[in-house]
């Protein structure tokens, strides 16, 4: 089905979505990679939502962080399967850093609105990109 866009500004929302995922999967791959080498690193609290130990955990953010990488990628250069990807990436990373909260906090938490704005600009303006590649 042949989708007829107008191209507006907002298409630069994608481009910034492609950008925040190859930004935030290599967080990924940089927290992973620490939690992975020196889990004493971190310090948790029991009884919070972290399920898995540290190390478990960072081997969830590297494999994540490189999906990312790639995905961000396609992205920006308007691949249509790259929008699905991401879209369910995104919302993966959202919820493993909910888990990892209580590891570190106010890094979660930055992650996660960058996850939000990314999510808004695929969703809402995906569309627009793909276009300028017909």
């Amino acid at each position: 089905m042949a989708y007829n866009a107008r191209v507006t500004g907002w298409v630069g929302w994608v481009w910034f979505a492609g950008m925040m995922m190859i930004m935030v999967g290599l967080f990924n791959i940089l927290t992973g990679s620490l939690a992975i080498v020196g889990d004493d690193l971190y310090v948790t609290a029991a009884g919070r939502l972290l399920a898995f130990d540290i190390t478990g955990w960072g081997w969830i953010h590297l494999i994540l962080g490189i999906l990312a990488v790639i995905t961000g990628v396609a992205l920006s250069v308007g691949q249509t399967w790259a929008r699905v990807v991401a879209a369910v990436l995104v919302m993966l990373n959202a919820l493993t850093q909910m888990a990892w909260i209580n590891v570190n906090p106010w890094w979660s938490l930055i992650v996660i609105a960058l996850d939000v704005f990314v999510l808004y600009a695929i969703i809402v303006h995906g569309r627009e990109a793909a276009a300028l590649n017909d």
